[in-house]
């Protein structure tokens, strides 16, 4: 950086400092995905109701203002209508379906403070989402609008940064704890599965944990949740690209409680946002995709603003999930074929090929938005996280699965036909004519005495003859009969 450029950005620093925008409301929604056990999504889901969630169902318009508070509200016919007829199948299902999302809601609308080393930030719960997916994965979605008077937009990007933090992996996570019902938790995972989803811990998948030595919850991506936020500026404000890069990076306040910016270099800054933006709506709103943050920022009259909120809440939420869930699954096969003993478990090979093939056949879709504005937003998201390559990956996965199992196959089908061969050669023109007549009813048990060697060998050939055949005929049936089973649960 040269001194000319050092000097705009100290400047522009100074700005940031002290004239810290103020916010006209900030939105946000904190996505947790988690690994399930096996054929526990019964049981999850009974145990969800139970607790007062309900199923979500696109035809039940009174949900289109239950779970969003007060000011906003979400289409569902414009959620149906955005989305293409097939991936409408997986992401709306019309019944309890397993190879759909499965989306339970419950309305808390309850008060919560968080309490960072710098400030303290009342924020409201609306509600909470769990998601049960295919490939047993789910989505926890807590959805928070901060309700502090005056709050600036460092204020709005540290209190995302600091909620997010499932475990206190910092010292700025270990200042913070979060105020509700009159309880105070430390780590916002107690928060979440002590405080407002107490029951889901048991059914999380904990095989990940094996050879851990800090987490404590089986997480598929690291330990902070993904945030989807809206930032509503004043109409009229200038919304820079030192705003649009902190908002995406969650650059909030560094440790002497300033704000803080993670990178110096502006050309940077200026391509970052070219590259992970979406500026369609410039100056007034710009999108910003990052690994760990998907944000709106806007500067909109109040109701537009409420406009953006809302296709959040609908059509983009459901488009952040799309995306990662596609990763999550992509990564667990791709982390599932670096666990297979090939050669020693046919079974998994044969598993992680129905897995492949079934999300190459029913959830990989590239076309899903019916709309350019939404299919851009899509898209951008998709390229952030790289499913593309993950799925090349994963698809030449696939190609060495199929190549090794049809190696493995000819091999066993070849040493099975020698075998038989050999067995059929002997016990039918050899073994049979030797000693079928005393195999007859009755066995002549005594004649066996006085066999010659050559008697003997025809014996042995022909008693462990049918003992393959029995052998084998009784895998064949096992295997079809594990084959059903596995078809008809889908």
């Amino acid at each position: 950086m040269n001194n000319q450029e050092h000097a705009s950005f100290t400047e522009r620093i100074k700005q940031i400092g002290q004239l810290d925008k103020p916010l006209r409301e900030a939105d946000y929604q904190f996505l947790f995905p988690f690994s399930l056990n096996s054929d526990c999504h019964g049981a999850l889901k009974k145990t969800l109701i139970r607790e007062g969630f309900i199923p979500f169902r696109l035809d039940h318009l009174d949900m289109e203002d239950a779970f969003y508070g007060p000011q906003h509200r979400v289409s569902h016919r414009d959620m149906e209508r955005y989305y293409l007829p097939f991936t409408n199948h997986v992401l709306f299902p019309s019944e309890d379906n397993l190879e759909s999302f499965q989306r339970l809601s419950k309305r808390l609308d309850a008060h919560a403070v968080l309490r960072t080393r710098f400030f303290e930030a009342p924020f409201v719960l609306h509600a909470v989402d769990v998601v049960l997916c295919p490939f047993d994965t789910g989505f926890i979605t807590l959805r928070v609008q901060v309700t502090k008077e005056n709050i600036t937009f460092t204020e709005a990007i540290e209190f995302a940064e600091r909620l997010r933090a499932l475990q206190d992996a910092h010292s700025e996570d270990r200042a913070s704890s979060v105020l509700y019902k009159g309880e105070v938790y430390q780590e916002v995972q107690d928060f979440i599965f002590k405080g407002i989803v107490p029951h889901i811990v048991e059914h999380l998948d904990r095989t990940p944990m094996d050879g851990a030595y800090f987490e404590e919850l089986p997480y598929l991506i690291d330990e902070r949740m993904y945030v989807m936020a809206s930032y509503s500026f004043p109409e009229g404000t200038d919304i820079t690209s030192l705003d649009r890069y902190r908002a995406s990076r969650l650059d909030g306040l560094d440790d002497d409680g300033n704000p803080y910016i993670s990178a110096y270099y502006i050309p940077y800054i200026e391509q970052y946002c070219r590259d992970t933006g979406l500026d369609r709506w410039a100056p007034y709103a710009y999108y910003q995709t990052d690994e760990s943050c998907f944000c709106c920022l806007n500067s909109l009259p109040e109701r537009k603003a409420d406009a953006i909120v809302n296709k959040l809440y609908g059509e983009y939420y459901y488009g952040l999930l799309l995306n990662l869930f596609h990763r999550i699954v992509l990564l667990k096969l791709a982390n599932a074929y670096s666990r297979v003993q090939m050669e020693r478990d046919s079974e998994k090979t044969e598993l992680l090929i129905r897995d492949i093939t079934t999300f190459s056949a029913k959830y990989n879709f590239l076309e899903v938005v019916s709309q350019s504005q939404g299919r851009e937003i899509f898209l951008q998201l998709r390229k952030m996280y790289g499913n593309d390559e993950l799925f090349e990956d994963v698809k030449q996965t696939l190609n060495d699965l199929f190549k090794y199992q049809e190696n493995a196959t000819s091999r066993r089908s070849s040493y099975l036909l020698t075998v038989l061969t050999i067995y059929t050669v002997i016990s039918g023109i050899y073994g049979m004519n030797q000693v079928i007549e005393d195999l007859k009813n009755p066995i002549k048990w005594s004649v066996m005495a006085d066999y010659s060697p050559f008697e003997w060998i025809a014996f042995v050939v022909t008693m462990s003859g049918l003992l393959v055949a029995l052998l084998l005929s009784g895998n064949i049936l096992w295997k079809w009969g594990r084959d059903l089973r596995k078809r008809f649960r889908g």
